[in-house]
């Protein structure tokens, strides 16, 4: 149903694309249940550990040693791709999310030694998916369009941003964390199946190819993507934590659930509309505006973290988070696709990007417990979110050769 609903979208307003509509509109739909699942699982992970006793040093330690091993991973898997090919690289990282939920929910009664297990097969599911996804999509986008189509894949996304959390949230509320750990890994599974109704767009059995790699177009991100994977981890994993702890207040009640699950859920209005007018604005050759001004504004979000003392500003300020970052976001993206293309070796590139980006996340989660070491909790995430604020801006760096045309 999903599908077919999608379809009927692109039949309507991509009439003169190569890649048939079945192929984008599968994207689409497996993007969603994924989506679906990682974020009804996702959004309070961090504060479930903190609920089992571990102390938040330890917390950013974890994501520290998670992202650190997402860099590693990142071109082994990405030669895995290669060889394999897309699709069948998203239908492996949904299987390997599986044993890490179940992992996860298990840590009350077998401990935290689990954590190990639910590093590696998260991490790895984390680094397939992306590249694999990003390898499909830069190959079946419209060229003359990428932008409105980053934009229905971005509108989609952010539902499953918005709502996931909420209905998780209550899930949690009533029935445990657990259940929704379950009940995610079911999703993960289901995710992958939409993508087999046609072949495989990117040629499998190739191998990742660096000589003669056009290594100036990682020159020209390379700052810019360790910048992203830094904001990406404050934005999610720092910011929930600073509010459920110092905003919500943790207890042992699955209040916190709910009530996380209902303030990530008004991001939903705000990315719906912003997705559409900065699609437009992608395909107007505004893109390179756009990204400047969603950065600077999304410096001045972070810069706004600290003083947040209420639920009712925690909303306002995720509604304009996810206005700026989707800007940036989405402006960002359509040029690397567009390095992508000009690269000339799509799964080389995108490994080598989702190693710089999952760099960032760790450096942003080894800052964050060093601060946490010697400053006392709420004030060391403060100066975290001012140093993010200083690092986002490293996104302007950004030179894509689509946006000096």
């Amino acid at each position: 149903m999903l599908q077919r609903a999608f379809h009927s979208i692109l039949l309507r307003r991509h009439f003169w694309r190569h890649a048939t509509f079945s192929e984008i509109s599968e994207l689409y739909t497996s993007k969603l249940l994924r989506m679906v699942a990682l974020n009804m699982s996702a959004s309070f992970m961090s504060i479930y550990l903190y609920q089992q006793g571990v102390s938040l040093i330890a917390i950013c330690l974890f994501w520290a040693a998670f992202f650190a091993f997402k860099a590693m991973t990142s071109l082994p898997i990405a030669a895995m791709i290669a060889r394999i090919g897309p699709k069948h690289g998203i239908l492996i990282s949904n299987i390997l999310f599986i044993p890490a939920m179940i992992a996860f929910a298990l840590v009350p009664e077998f401990g935290l030694w689990l954590l190990a297990v639910v590093l590696v097969f998260q991490a790895s599911s984390s680094t397939m998916f992306m590249i694999s996804y990003s390898v499909d999509f830069s190959k079946v986008k419209s060229v003359n369009h990428a932008g409105k189509e980053i934009a229905y894949m971005n509108m989609v996304e952010k539902i499953a941003t918005g709502l996931s959390p909420l209905v998780g949230g209550f899930l949690a509320l009533f029935f445990g964390p657990q259940v929704v750990l379950i009940i995610a890994a079911v999703l993960f599974l289901l995710a992958a199946l939409p993508l087999f109704k046609t072949a495989e767009q990117e040629l499998p059995h190739q191998k990742l190819v660096f000589k003669g790699f056009p290594w100036r177009l990682i020159r020209g991100t390379g700052f810019a993507q360790l910048a992203r994977g830094f904001d990406l981890y404050a934005s999610a994993t720092m910011w929930s934590l600073y509010v459920a702890v110092f905003i919500i207040g943790v207890t042992l009640s699955n209040d916190i659930y709910a009530i996380n699950g209902i303030l990530l859920s008004v991001v939903v209005f705000a990315a719906l509309g912003a997705s559409y007018a900065y699609g437009k604005l992608i395909d107007g050759r505004r893109g390179r505006e756009l990204l400047r001004f969603a950065t600077i504004a999304n410096a001045f979000v972070h810069l706004m973290r600290p003083t947040i003392a209420s639920p009712v500003s925690v909303a306002g300020l995720n509604a304009a988070n996810e206005v700026a970052t989707t800007g940036y976001s989405m402006a960002y993206t359509r040029g690397i696709f567009d390095d992508a293309d000009l690269s000339g070796q799509r799964t080389t590139y995108m490994g080598v990007i989702d190693f710089l980006g999952s760099l960032g996340a760790a450096t942003a989660a080894g800052i964050a417990a060093l601060l946490l070491l010697f400053i006392d909790g709420q004030l060391a995430f403060s100066y975290f979110f001012y140093i993010t604020a200083g690092v986002v801006l490293l996104i302007l760096t950004a030179r894509f050769p689509l946006y000096r045309k």
